[in-house]
């Protein structure tokens, strides 16, 4: 497949020819990576993750309660990509409303991993990975709310980078849990990745979370060979399987042999991570998820009056998994159960980022799994809670708000992709490239 910085050479005939290829590979790969084939103008084509406003496209977040739904504006980062000579092209599959760690509860059905098709390519960012992966996208765009971006990324073994929370407007992304969603780049390599993050980050003044400052662009001055501090977490690597740990060895070994630096630390157990994701983030989408009711757009069922309405169109319109995590949110925001669950909750949060912050004292950069085990076979994860684990590693990131990214690594005896991820302080997206960079290279992955 052609890199996003060839593509970028091409002219506007060139990528029109690909724009087909692309398509009728997509239908040919049974990959269901792609659930529509729109495109805007012209230009280098991204697929977009189906959460990401295109205007005048069907975006339905993968879920029956929107369909019918055509968008009436644009997404800031489809407006950016379109100033850099890139277009949106194709709606990625994902999972409904971005909630879930595998793309099965998928209004469209599940997608496969281009590695494996019995395996799932990770979620909720699924579609956008597998693509990428299956070489039937040269590159995309995801969002990422709890690993959703980089999950699939490592699954799939491909690049995933989730920037510093308001680096990227949010403003066209449909809201999961708002103060923790952030679009970012799925590529091939890190190169590319950088070359989409140049492309989409910036201050909105249509997102009142976007900060209102300037970063120099980074794909044209990766640094490669820069040397660095990189802290591994000891605690983490015990709760991951065999395949992961020695790639994690074999990856702190090679860093150390490139130049750089290793510090050994430990945090809080990632079971805390995940309870405080999990009150946050649904509360949030109990909130955002209300405005869903079969009255102001969307699906809209049968019923003898408005309340039947709204019960039988939310019903009817909804996943299961998203009216678990809309029981969730209601729940721990309820009288009686807000101050000890969601209160509680924000605390833990804080503590959370003021760890990481420690921890960047003593270094650039952390190294830490992506996922404790390669990407599962569909359909085994039918236990929720089972699920919900297979984020211990990247859900405090977003928590904390920070910049992080995912790479391929090694793969395991069946030649299932392992990735790891490098993660940096805020919006200090040009360490963490270069971090990447240096490890890509050090690694020689897929070389």
């Amino acid at each position: 497949m052609i890199t996003l910085k060839e593509a970028l050479t091409k002219s506007n005939e060139e990528m029109e020819t690909l724009r087909q290829e692309l398509e009728e590979k997509a239908k040919a790969s049974g990959l269901n990576a792609y659930v529509g084939f729109e495109s805007s103008g012209e230009g280098v084509p991204i697929l977009i993750k189906d959460n990401i406003q295109v205007k005048d496209w069907s975006v339905t977040s993968g879920s029956k309660i929107l369909q019918g739904y055509i968008a009436p504006y644009e997404a800031t980062v489809i407006k950016n990509l379109k100033l850099k000579g890139m277009m949106a092209f194709g709606r990625a599959n994902m999972d409904e409303f971005a909630m879930g760690s595998t793309t099965e509860s998928s209004f469209y059905g599940a997608t496969k991993n281009p590695h494996a098709t019995d395996r799932v390519p990770g979620g909720s960012s699924g579609g956008s990975a597998a693509a990428v992966a299956g070489g039937i996208a040269i590159a995309a765009l995801g969002s990422d709310t709890g690993g959703s971006i980089r999950q699939p990324a490592a699954y799939c073994g491909v690049v995933g980078m989730k920037p510093t929370y308001g680096r990227v407007s949010r403003f066209g992304l449909a809201s999961y849990a708002s103060s923790l969603d952030q679009i970012g780049p799925i590529a091939q390599n890190v190169e590319d990745a950088a070359i989409l993050y140049d492309a989409i980050k910036g201050h909105d003044d249509k997102d009142s979370t976007s900060a209102d400052f300037e970063i120099e662009d980074i794909a044209n001055n990766l640094n490669p060979e820069v040397k660095l501090t990189i802290a591994v977490i000891d605690n983490y690597i015990s709760e991951a399987d065999e395949d992961t740990q020695r790639a994690y060895a074999k990856t702190v070994q090679k860093l150390e042999e490139a130049g750089h630096s290793i510090v050994h630390k430990k945090m809080q157990n990632t079971k805390y991570d995940i309870a405080t994701y999990y009150i946050l983030a649904t509360a949030e989408a109990a909130t955002n998820l209300a405005r869903f009711d079969g009255v102001r757009y969307g699906t809209r069922a049968e019923s003898k009056n408005t309340e039947e309405l709204f019960y039988n169109s939310r019903s009817e319109g909804f996943g299961e998994e998203v009216k678990r995590r809309i029981l969730l949110g209601n729940f721990v925001l309820s009288s009686g159960y807000y101050d000890a669950y969601y209160v509680k909750a924000q605390k833990v949060r804080h503590l959370i980022r003021d760890e990481f912050n420690t921890i960047f004292e003593d270094a650039d950069l952390i190294l830490s799994p992506v996922a404790p085990t390669v990407a599962p076979k569909i359909g085994a994860s039918k236990d929720p809670l089972e699920m919900y684990k297979s984020d211990m590693y990247t859900i405090a990131i977003n928590l904390a708000g920070l910049p992080a990214i995912s790479l391929p690594v090694a793969k395991d005896d069946e030649g299932m992709p392992i990735g790891l991820q490098l993660i940096a302080k805020a919006f200090n997206e040009k360490t963490l490239f270069d971090g990447a960079a240096s490890m890509e290279k050090a690694l020689n992955y897929n070389k």
